[in-house]
């Protein structure tokens, strides 16, 4: 392949705690909280408190389960109150967690020609969002069903959850002409080390303490973004 040929490399980022220092759940109970009346939103988060514990027992054992779990509190909700709603859960939950520096990372990232994808399992219409703002190309996300302009509480496959990443990530570079061996990968948690596994410059960000000592043992570059730097330098030290 000639260099007029030549494919641009992707950065593929990981978003809850590696962007953001936030997870699904905030972004759900902030809807739930706003629904069109106070007694809706009361059943609402009756209903979601009721599930907690499946929920807590899914995210151990299998994040795809967790987010049917969770999604499924959406049931009922318009898709036109959903999207009106949106850029307020945007600018109250995921804006203002975003941690120091992962903005500048994304633009480093655009700057050096590579499509920026955020990889996440959040749902599609707040990861736009979040894209737009730090510049990131496309998305990788949940997306909800609907019936009749409301949702069913029910995901669209595939789901982006756990392993499910990688296979996804694969599919996005073949379809848009990258070869995954130039690629970029970023993620806090150890659980997307198959993510992490398919590019071919894995980057760990803000990491876990298992994903930090994998880093180490394969000399993967390590970031660390936000108030938590301090405390995961002195962590990192004390690692074998």
């Amino acid at each position: 392949m000639d260099d007029s040929q030549a494919s641009v490399p992707a950065s593929f980022f990981d978003v809850d705690g590696t962007i953001v220092h936030t997870n699904l759940l905030h972004p759900t109970v902030f809807y739930l909280t706003n629904q069109p009346n106070p007694l809706r939103s009361l059943g609402a988060l009756a209903r979601a408190a009721l599930g907690g514990p499946r929920m807590v027992l899914a995210e151990l054992v299998d994040r795809r389960r967790f987010n049917e779990l969770l999604f499924a509190n959406y049931e009922g909700i318009s898709r036109d109150r959903l999207l009106t709603l949106a850029d307020e859960a945007f600018d109250a939950v995921m804006k203002r967690a975003i941690y120091p520096g992962a903005r500048d990372l994304v633009q480093r990232c655009v700057s050096e020609g590579h499509d920026v994808v955020l990889v996440s399992g959040a749902l599609d219409f707040m990861m736009e969002r979040l894209a737009k703002h730090l510049g990131a190309t496309a998305i990788i996300a949940n997306r909800l069903d609907f019936k009749n302009g409301y949702a069913t509480g029910k995901l669209l496959r595939p789901i982006v959850a756990g392993p499910e990443k990688a296979r996804l990530v694969r599919e996005w570079a073949r379809d848009h002409g990258h070869d995954l061996a130039d690629c970029f990968g970023y993620s806090d948690s150890y659980s997307d080390v198959p993510m992490l596994s398919v590019v071919g410059h894995p980057c760990v960000v803000n990491p876990d303490f298992r994903l930090a000592k994998l880093a180490l043992t394969y000399a993967w570059p390590i970031i660390h973004l936000g108030k938590r730097q301090g405390v995961e330098s002195r962590m990192l030290e004390r690692l074998p």
